[in-house]
């Protein structure tokens, strides 16, 4: 058995898509690669997520240690999100996911 997170798993593989599972974690991870980014500017970049989903899935990946919150004391307050070292270290998995679909799945990428 392996242990991560106070929680039991069989296999590395379960572990890391536990971490990676969820429908937006790893399009919000892919968009993360690019810079920091705000909470609206992801639910912009992220169509169709809702912003319960949105923030129950930045906290997982904070709580994962893939992203770090940033609240700057301002009036409004403003929030930034921007990726760990474990956070990148996620993109070479991310672009394998990329290319596999654009090479075998043949998909096209449209502005």
């Amino acid at each position: 058995m392996i242990e991560w997170n106070g929680k039991e798993y069989r296999c590395p593989v379960e572990v890391t898509m536990d971490v990676l599972s969820g429908k937006w974690k790893s399009l919000m991870l892919w968009h993360l690669h690019d810079g920091t980014k705000r909470y609206k500017e992801l639910e912009r970049i992220v169509p169709g997520v809702s912003q319960k989903m949105l923030t129950q899935q930045l906290k997982e990946l904070e709580r994962d240690g893939l992203l770090i919150r940033t609240v700057y004391p301002e009036i409004p307050p403003r929030v930034e999100y921007s990726l760990t070292e474990l956070g990148q270290s996620t993109f070479p998995i991310l672009e394998m996911m990329h290319s596999w679909g654009v090479g075998k799945l043949g998909l096209v990428e449209s502005d």
